[in-house]
């Protein structure tokens, strides 16, 4: 197995379909990825949403796994969950509310493919509304994102995956200690598609702030550089 894609989604009966399909339509060979999609402790009907998908490719290349918590861990701990019951050599997250263009992982596998010295790559984004309109186009090294990156797995199991004590800011904590020992290149095409809406959990600016604070805590050098 080549690629994994993981999702973690948590009550996202609104958006998860969009993001199966455009994983589903990639150019990629079907028998060489797979989608793993972490359910973590939803209410609502995002199982209900996933079901058609998993029954029409039962059996069938990508093989789609579905992981089940019983209650809300946090994405940070369900990210962990399919990273660690992943197949793949490489491992792509998809937010359940965001979607990729359908080259994205061939562009980025035949990237580190060819390129031996990196150890993941990033494309840049389009932040979209809830329909898919382009509100503006995004640099990754500016405006980072750890969601559409494809890391080789083995360099994310060295440096202990996602903190599950992040709640939020998750992966701009990855990012910080996957960048302190590894390379990331950017490819300036934006294959991934970031959504904003009114549900976007980086919309409550209280818990936001909470974690940005814990952020430093836990890595203070990064209070130099971002007075530099």
């Amino acid at each position: 197995m080549d690629i994994s894609i993981v999702i973690a989604v948590h009550n996202g009966e609104k958006f998860i379909s969009r993001a199966v399909r455009s994983c589903l339509d990639q150019s990629f060979p079907r028998l060489d990825f797979e989608i793993i999609i972490v359910n973590d402790g939803s209410t609502d009907r995002t199982l209900d949403c996933i079901a058609p998908f998993k029954q029409f490719y039962a059996g069938l290349p990508p093989f789609l796994k579905v992981i089940t918590l019983e209650e809300n861990m946090g994405i940070g701990y369900a990210c962990n969950k399919g990273i660690e019951e992943s197949l793949g050599q490489y491992v792509v997250r998809i937010d359940s509310d965001d979607y990729i263009h359908e080259k994205l992982l061939e562009i980025e596998f035949m990237f580190l493919q060819m390129n031996k010295d990196f150890d993941a790559v990033a494309c840049d984004y389009f932040e979209v509304d809830e329909d898919g309109n382009t509100i503006r186009r995004m640099n990754v090294d500016k405006r980072p994102i750890s969601s559409g990156l494809m890391f080789r797995k083995d360099r994310l199991l060295d440096i202990g995956l996602y903190d599950p004590d992040f709640k939020l800011m998750e992966d701009e904590d990855l990012s910080y200690r996957f960048k302190k020992k590894y390379t990331i290149h950017r490819i300036p095409l934006p294959l991934y598609r970031y959504c904003k809406h009114g549900e976007n959990c980086t919309e409550n600016k209280v818990a936001l702030n909470e974690y940005s604070d814990k952020l430093m805590v836990k890595h203070p050098e990064l209070r130099n550089i971002a007075l530099s």
